[in-house]
């Protein structure tokens, strides 16, 4: 147990636990039954499908614990997991603060700092999401969750000589409390954003008359998931080439 720890004030018994490996596997053995209890009780509720379009917080606290208990759990025991996780990289950066090869040492616990983002994401995601969908005619408008306004002016399609719909976007103007703030397109890979609202285009029809289907949704987490990926590919290519660099001056 390291010194430095444990004169920060945190109490032997709880560090001891939270540093420990057995402590880190029998979560995840927890969690990973929790997972595969909610694989088989997901397919048969209909409860779940309103996931899809709510935020995971709020969707747990609208239905009964009954239903939701293991969503809590699995929840309780990610957070122990975080804590467990956390505590053994700075009491592993502690430890090799005056290493020769510091950054050889410190790469684990880059992948660990990026695991934490991408465990923050989805905090994010869980507490702020939002995902909707609706058809749409051309020169129609919707309200967003924002309280702006959207046009889809016009719905463009790209057709090849037999008839086959190849391509498709849609030219998009918003508004805000009857002013323009501008216009833009969006198309199958490319989504229109506005503060914090994506909008995406996933279908069209022109008979009888051109509509589209339209997706709006909100990720707060999807910076932060960046980043946690970013941190865990460098960490893990770092460990990777200094791990090789270290095998081949040995030999």
């Amino acid at each position: 147990m390291s010194s430095e720890l444990r004169n920060r004030g945190i109490p032997s018994k709880i560090l001891n636990f939270f540093l420990s490996l057995r402590t880190a596997i029998w979560l995840l053995m927890a969690l990973l039954c929790l997972l595969l209890y909610g694989s088989f009780v997901m397919p048969a509720s209909e409860e779940f499908q309103a996931l899809q379009t709510l935020p995971l917080f709020q969707w747990m606290t609208e239905n009964s614990p009954g239903i939701t208990w293991w969503l809590w759990a699995a929840v309780a025991v990610i957070s122990l997991l975080t804590a467990n996780t956390l505590l053994c990289s700075i009491e592993s950066v502690l430890k090799k603060k005056s290493a020769r090869q510091w950054m050889l040492a410190i790469s684990p616990q880059v992948v660990h700092l990026g695991f934490l983002f991408i465990l923050l994401a989805h905090l994010l995601s869980g507490y702020g999401s939002f995902r909707g969908t609706a058809v749409v005619n051309e020169k129609q408008g919707l309200r967003l969750p924002n309280g702006n306004d959207v046009l889809f002016t016009k719905i463009n399609v790209d057709m090849d000589q037999t008839g086959y719909i190849k391509d498709w976007t849609s030219d998009v103007e918003y508004f805000r409390e009857g002013k323009s703030l501008g216009t833009d397109r969006i198309g199958p890979n490319s989504p229109s954003f506005q503060d914090d609202l994506g909008i995406y285009i996933k279908n069209v029809q022109l008979q009888p008359y051109p509509v589209a289907m339209v997706e709006v949704s909100r990720e707060p987490g999807a910076v932060w998931a960046l980043i946690g990926g970013i941190f865990f590919v460098a960490g893990m290519m770092t460990l990777l080439l200094l791990k090789i660099r270290k095998e081949e001056v040995s030999s």
